[in-house]
């Protein structure tokens, strides 16, 4: 469902996504409303959690990173308490930068960014350690065809 947003909320959002660092003056103009109403208006975005943070996004390959592993999870056990071990297991893992619960054959999946198969390996071990699986598959991306973090708005 989709918060209350108008137009030129719309504008300033698809602004803001690709350029965050932009002046509010800078927005203000290509949106084509006043800096106090621009002002106002990010405020309210911010507010509602519509706006969640504002981040640099950091080139993977540019700091060492340069493998990124999809890895599909199945487990046997649905518990609350497992499930809620499994992820706190995973927010200490720095080098899984996301994670979800699926509907279907895989009941989780993680992005895991590393610098070697040896160091995913290490990540690997420690979840197995950590948590009981059922079932662990890994897939190494081969080449990154389309990455953005642009919403379609």
């Amino acid at each position: 469902m989709r918060e209350n947003i108008d137009d030129i909320d719309v504008r300033i959002l698809e602004i803001l996504q690709r350029d965050a660092t932009r002046s509010l003056e800078s927005i203000s103009d290509e949106a084509g409303v006043s800096l106090n109403t621009c002002w106002r208006r990010v405020q309210k975005l911010e507010s509602a959690g519509i706006i969640r943070r504002r981040v640099a996004l950091v080139d993977n390959e540019k700091i060492g990173l340069p493998f990124t592993v999809f890895v599909s999870i199945r487990t046997d056990n649905h518990s609350r308490d497992w499930a809620e071990q499994f992820s706190r297991t995973v927010n200490m893992i720095p080098e899984i930068v996301e994670f979800y619960r699926l509907a279907g054959d895989v009941d989780y999946i993680m992005k895991i960014m590393v610098a070697s198969v040896s160091d995913y390996d290490r990540v690997y071990q420690r979840l197995i350690r950590d948590i009981q699986i059922l079932d662990v598959s890994a897939s190494f991306a081969m080449e990154k065809l389309k990455f953005t973090t642009e919403l379609p708005l």
